[in-house]
């Protein structure tokens, strides 16, 4: 199979630079990158006027399978992945049972292998149950398939076995990712601990709740030499606790979600439960120290966080609803909209973050522009205007707070090694 695209603008992450180049995808890897390319092929896409970039990596996705497939399953959320440009997911281990066993990964990848080409990462738990009490056998996770561990959703508030974790990661060469929140502070509370908090009379989730953590993982990073990456970065203080440990030499990296460097706690204010996620959304001060981290490259990686939730769940009271929000159909277009188009960064900026990065933290061969990469690719007019409609999503969920926006920037192609999995009928 020969997939032929001409005359995009093709996104170099890693050096920077976009170039107008023709891609011929063969057998699944691409096998010539150059202008003016006259090769038959069996199927050709004119990218005039777009641009070509490595399909997305989205490092942290939830698709409730197994056991909450009334949320999401691996085939609907591999489906949403495609419409969103996402080529490459990392599921999370909290599902029901959660992914602690071998044999519960091989079941995530055998669901994999029904859906649409997307390639599917479990990612195990840390934890037995996501308890936080007894390590899972980490060698037998990895060997079943399992690219990385985490309790994500819960944080390993246990020092010592977080340690003893990270040294044997650190000898698999497997990464952890870690949840940040310290439990006494948060559990049971809805909202960031602030004026929106006060307004509703509700205990909050305070910032350093999220701070002590990051400290905490960072220092056992240092202490170790271990690999850690911490998910979903809310918190401005956050942000300069990795960037001090980053200069001086600690290994660590570091997401944040679209959602945390767009929307404020007001957003709570406006669309309760739609609004409630975990961690919370901060103020607009974090909002600021956030995109700091992520023009400085502090922030390593953009992830959606996609955790879909039913309608019934989130039209409960605030206090009782699910926290989360699904992302995977609109994470490219808020992030142009509010990175590129604002000038904060550049189009290889934000796919080194959305897919170069992600791809290097997890130890994964996607996520690349080069020759005998493997074909996974993403053609979006980062221009065209939408407005953002749950209705038309393929994820089973409606959960966003972005219903109604008007976003510029759209997926026209998603290709899944050498092989067109999503297209544009808009």
């Amino acid at each position: 199979m020969k997939l032929l695209i001409k005359n995009g603008r093709v996104i170099h992450p890693v050096t920077s630079t976009v170039l107008l180049q023709d891609i011929l995808a063969e057998d699944g890897r691409i096998s010539l990158l150059e202008h003016g390319l006259t090769v038959q092929a069996d199927q050709t896409i004119d990218a005039s006027g777009l641009a070509v970039a490595p399909g997305l990596v989205d490092m942290h996705v939830h698709f409730r399978d197994p056991g909450l497939t009334y949320k999401e399953d691996v085939l609907t959320g591999c489906a949403a992945a495609a419409r969103g440009g996402v080529t490459s997911v990392a599921c999370m281990a909290n599902t029901s049972p959660a992914v602690d066993k071998p044999e519960q990964v091989k079941y995530v990848l055998e669901r994999a292998k029904l859906a649409n080409g997307v390639g599917v990462y479990p990612v195990a738990a840390l934890s037995k149950g996501l308890q936080g009490e007894e390590p899972t056998d980490a060698e037998a996770l990895r060997r079943a398939g399992a690219i990385a561990l985490s309790d994500d959703g819960n944080t390993v508030d246990n020092a010592n076995l977080m340690r003893d974790a990270l040294i044997l990661a650190n000898r698999l060469d497997m990464p952890i990712l870690c949840h940040c929140e310290d439990t006494s502070m948060v559990a049971g509370r809805a909202v960031n601990e602030g004026s929106v908090s006060r307004q509703l009379w509700l205990e909050g989730r305070p910032a350093i709740a999220e701070e002590i953590m990051v400290m905490r993982d960072a220092m056992l990073a240092e202490e170790t030499g271990s690999k850690v990456h911490i998910c979903h970065v809310t918190t401005a203080r956050s942000v300069d606790i990795i960037r001090k440990m980053k200069k001086k030499g600690v290994p660590i990296t570091c997401e944040t979600c679209p959602h945390y460097f767009t929307l404020t706690e007001d957003e709570v204010l406006r669309q309760g439960a739609l609004a409630r996620v975990n961690p919370p959304l901060r103020t607009k001060a974090d909002v600021h120290g956030i995109i700091a981290g992520l023009k400085d490259g502090t922030i390593d990686a953009i992830a959606s966080d996609h955790a879909p939730h039913s309608v019934e769940e989130k039209s409960r009271p605030l206090a009782r609803a699910p926290s989360g929000m699904i992302g995977l159909e609109t994470s490219l277009a808020i992030t142009l909209t509010q990175l590129y188009h604002t000038k904060k960064l550049d189009l290889p900026g934000v796919i080194r973050r959305m897919s170069t990065n992600p791809a290097d933290i997890l130890h994964i061969s996607r996520g690349r522009m080069s020759l005998s990469a493997v074909a996974d690719l993403v053609i979006f007019d980062p221009d065209e205007a939408w407005t953002i409609d749950p209705e038309r999503f393929a994820s089973k969920a409606r959960n966003t707070p972005f219903a109604g926006w008007k976003v510029k920037g759209r997926v026209k192609y998603t290709i899944a090694k050498g092989r067109v999995i999503h297209r544009d009928e808009a």
